[in-house]
């Protein structure tokens, strides 16, 4: 099947954020965008192996870096917080929606990080003029406090990060927010050795119908099992299927 991707510019209050969005060759495709961990970019396994299972699906895909990360701009420990990433996720579908290669039918996805992304973006999608479909969250954490493992020591592409930094940035509680969501699939490992599995459980819990939950035995915080990864493949498209489906979205 012939495809095309076309790396996309925009602005998210005052930074240029750089993506790719992938398109099949069928009109008005509908939408999947994916929100990268904490640390991660739109260069991470599990979005480059979506871009290419969705579009051979005739879906459409948008990967993006957040402000701070990848190809963005932005200071990753001055520029990262939930509702920054949040405004970032809700500007990137506000912006691929202008560009009318897609339908107004999208879901979302997120990874880590992204999923809580995803999930405190939810009620401002559904307030826009687009059909919310669906999403697949990947080890999200809904209370950050829950998080064990911080990454605070410094790697090739940061320094070391201070306690301040998650203490002023990054705490955040949004099961509240989870209420809302629905068509949902989660994945999450019961060996996370950074995110608790009990989030996984409490954001199912909290979710409407339809939803499922995917535990991973034995599974790690980045998927690291084939068996797992190839889990993740076949559910994760069986799922955007079916949430396009339902209401008969997907493209002859």
């Amino acid at each position: 099947m012939k495809t095309c991707s076309k790396n996309i510019e925009f602005i998210s209050h005052g930074f240029l954020l750089k993506g790719v969005l992938h398109l099949p060759k069928v009109k008005y495709p509908p939408l999947v965008v994916g929100s990268h961990g904490l640390e991660g970019s739109k260069e991470s396994a599990k979005q480059t192996v979506l871009a290419k299972l969705l579009v051979q699906n005739n879906i459409a895909f948008f990967r993006f870096d957040h402000r701070g990360c990848g190809e963005s701009q932005g200071d990753f420990i001055k520029d990262t917080s939930l509702e920054k990433r949040t405004n970032d996720y809700i500007n990137a579908v506000k912006h691929i929606l202008s560009l009318e290669k897609t339908s107004q039918n999208i879901a979302v996805f997120g990874s880590s990080m992204g999923g809580s992304t995803c999930i405190n973006a939810w009620e401002s999608l559904l307030q826009m003029n687009i059909n919310l479909c669906g999403a697949v969250l990947c080890s999200s954490p809904a209370k950050s406090l829950t998080i064990e493992n911080i990454p605070t020591d410094a790697n090739e592409d940061r320094s070391a990060l201070p306690l301040s930094f998650f203490k002023n940035n990054l705490l955040f509680n949004i099961l509240d927010k989870a209420k809302n969501l629905s068509n949902v699939l989660i994945f999450h490992g019961n060996a996370d050795e950074v995110v608790p599995v009990s989030n996984a459980n409490d954001i199912y819990n909290l979710a409407k119908e339809p939803k499922r939950l995917i535990i991973h035995k034995n599974g790690d915080h980045q998927m690291t099992a084939r068996r797992d990864q190839a889990e993740f493949e076949i559910e994760t498209m069986a799922w955007f299927l079916k949430c396009f489906r339902h209401q008969n979205q997907m493209p002859s």
